[in-house]
Order: structure tokens, then C-alpha cells, then sequence
């Protein structure tokens, strides 16, 4: 998303333009976001669990890219306006089958690095979610039960 061109203030919801895989897993894309110096990186709260997440959501139909449905879900969620730096592949499911829910069903991970371009005071999901600039040691510890956010965050080039 161009920062000159208007960006919705509503959010996307409900499943009906989700992509799957092809073994019916919801395709997801998220945004390792971090600052231009590389020592933090911003993590949201998570609508549902309350505890710390990176931005993250389904890719959609009328996204051609993964990369655009994760630089949407980053304005959405973060109200961040990212340039995309690194593609940090694919991370498959680790949740057991037990926490697996309509909700949160399987789901195949596709991560980008970017960079915070702008951070707007004012976005989609504002009331709905914080944002915290955090350290590598600090998201760590943040997102110690969510293993495929881990595995992106450590797959970043930010510093340690």
C-alpha cells in the first residue's frame, strides 16, 4: 500500500474471500514489522487472547500477493504503514490438534520483514488492540506460547 493513496479505516472481516491451500489449510500472511534501526519490533495484542501477537491475518482472493494481504493486515491491526524487506517463508502449523477451533483453524504462514514507514495515530483496529515496541528478548518472551510467531521472529534480520 502506497502512503499517498487513502487507506480504509474499517477492517476486512469474515472468511467468505479466504484462500486455502490444498490441504484446506486457511492461508495466512503477517508482518514482522521493525523499526528503521532494527532494534525493535512492534507487537499488537491479540483481539481474542488478549496477549501479545505479531500483525498476521487471512490472504484473500482479490489480494494477488501475500505480501499485500500482510501490508494490509499490518495498517488494520498495527495502523503501520511497512515497506516489505525480507520474504521469511513459509511456517507451517504447530498447534496441537486440541487447540485447533472454527475460530483458529489449521493454517499455513507466509511472514515478511518490514520496515515501519509511518505509524498512524489512528487506524482500523484501534479499539480493539495496543501496540508496544519491544526487543528482541521482550517479544520473545511475549510470544513464548505461540510457536509459528516465534519461528518468524526468529527468522528476522533484527538485532539480538
Amino acid at each position: 500500500m502506497a502512503a499517498t493513496q487513502q487507506l480504509p479505516m474499517q477492517s476486512r472481516t469474515g472468511r467468505s474471500n479466504q484462500r486455502y491451500g490444498s490441504q484446506g489449510e486457511r492461508l495466512v500472511a503477517g508482518i514482522v514489522p521493525l523499526s528503521a534501526d532494527k532494534y525493535y519490533v512492534l507487537l499488537i495484542q491479540s483481539a481474542r487472547r488478549g496477549g501479545w501477537v505479531l500483525p498476521k491475518g487471512g490472504w484473500e482472493t482479490d489480494e494477488a500477493t501475500a505480501q499485500d494481504a500482510a501490508k494490509r493486515e499490518a495498517w488494520e491491526e498495527a495502523g503501520i504503514i511497512c515497506k516489505i524487506s525480507y520474504d521469511l517463508g513459509l511456517i507451517p502449523e504447530s498447534r496441537r490438534p486440541e487447540q485447533l477451533t472454527a475460530q483458529a483453524p489449521k493454517a499455513a504462514y507466509h511472514f515478511f520483514e518490514a520496515i515501519v514507514e509511518k505509524q498512524e495515530a489512528q487506524w482500523p483496529e484501534m479499539n480493539k488492540r495496543s501496540r508496544q515496541w519491544m526487543t528482541y528478548t521482550q517479544a520473545r518472551t511475549a510470544l513464548a506460547d505461540r510457536p509459528e510467531l516465534l519461528a518468524a521472529l526468529d527468522r528476522c534480520t533484527m538485532h539480538r
